[in-house]
């Protein structure tokens, strides 16, 4: 990453001023249940269906595979080393002897909010990581009412009502429309969409959850899958390059979510529901990546193809296949704290590092942290 930026950001390690938190969110959680696709799946896909990641996934934290379409950590692991929790497991994955003292993931990557289509990437829509989560509960109480020897391994019965439930979930929804959906119509099945989110998020209600923390979808437009798809036709895309049809999408799905929010806060008075703008931050870091130290804000670090996208969709990151005739590899970048995007879909260590910065600043949620935050995010570009 450029000189600059190390300098810029090691100030603000040292001069960062602490905020003090919304009355109605005190971070001080004892477990975190999440749910979403693979901006947060620490593994639950490829637990699930046998799949696998190849390297150079996970090169850059993890030195090797995680289970996470990334080179390196998620939102997620920032936000959980931020709260002082460690990395959660993915519920999928039985081997390890994982712990679930402190929470889990139900997160799996190729996710919808809407039930799962016989040709979707993932089966675990959003209606079915809750029922997981039923069952999870019911299991985990069930055991330690049993025996006690559990107790480091499961979560207390009284983490389910003061932990923190974060939702990151209906990318996938719109991205797949496109390829069937004109714009009006993806538009016009935004609120289909949010009924069914709605309806999980009230069960998990129903079943003690009230610390629900929910983040936006993200610029769908500036993804070079979306790009090298829809956006051949200059026309499409808009002044940094990203197709506008998809970015309408998720600025609507935003809006109507952040009204569900509202509703839902309420409806449930003795919930705490907190709206987290992630698009704004993504689209700051995009319009402004060289101002952050990128040099390149929608180019693939890891793909094929080489610029302006390095991104073909048949070929996926560390994999070889036979294009054309000949043998080809998606390979990775020599820097990916150069990259804001990892593969063509999702986003860097380094992207996902600086966007958790942002959230963790208490600006772009909604109610937003207000004098004092019990944490630091440790930056290191």
């Amino acid at each position: 990453m450029a000189p600059e930026i190390s300098v810029l950001l090691a100030s603000l390690t040292f001069c960062f001023v602490f905020f003090p938190l919304a009355d109605s969110m005190d971070f001080n959680f004892p477990s975190v249940f999440n749910f979403g696709d693979s901006n947060s799946d620490t593994g639950g896909l490829v637990a699930g269906v046998g799949d696998r990641l190849n390297p150079p996934n996970g090169q850059t934290y993890f030195q090797k595979p995680s289970g996470r379409f990334c080179d390196g950590r998620l939102i997620v692991d920032f936000l959980m080393e931020a709260i002082g929790l460690p990395f959660l497991n993915p519920y999928l994955d039985s081997l390890g002897l994982p712990s679930f003292r402190k929470g889990c993931n139900f997160a799996t990557a190729g996710s919808t909010i809407l039930p799962a289509t016989a040709w979707a990437v993932s089966p675990f829509s959003f209606g079915i990581q809750v029922a997981q989560f039923l069952r999870f509960k019911a299991r985990v109480l069930d055991l330690l009412a049993r025996s006690k020897k559990l107790e480091k391994y499961l979560p207390a019965e009284e983490y389910f009502g003061k932990g923190l439930y974060m939702f990151d979930i209906g990318q996938n929804d719109l991205a797949g429309a496109f390829y069937s959906k004109t714009l009006d119509q993806v538009l016009a099945s935004i609120p289909t969409i949010l009924a069914e989110f709605e309806s999980g998020i009230k069960k998990i209600y129903d079943e003690g959850g009230r610390n629900l923390w929910i983040h936006n979808t993200g610029p769908l437009g500036c993804l070079a899958q979306n790009i090298a798809k829809f956006g051949t036709d200059p026309s499409a895309l808009d002044e940094l390059g990203c197709v506008s049809s998809h970015n309408q999408a998720s600025r609507l799905f935003n809006l109507q979510l952040h009204a569900l929010c509202a509703k839902l806060q309420a409806q449930f008075p003795d919930a705490n529901v907190t709206y987290v703008d992630v698009f704004t931050i993504k689209s700051n870091l995009i319009a402004n990546f060289s101002r952050y130290g990128f040099e390149q804000p929608i180019m693939a670090c890891c793909g094929y193809g080489g610029p302006p996208l390095n991104y073909d969709s048949r070929v996926a990151c560390g994999l070889t296949k036979v294009v054309n005739g000949s043998s080809v590899t998606a390979k990775g970048c020599s820097d990916s704290t150069e990259y804001v995007n990892w593969d063509g879909i999702h986003y860097t260590e380094a992207a996902n590092q600086y966007v958790s910065s942002q959230i963790l600043t208490g600006k772009f949620s909604d109610p937003p942290f207000s004098n004092q935050m019990p944490f630091l995010l440790p930056l290191k570009f």
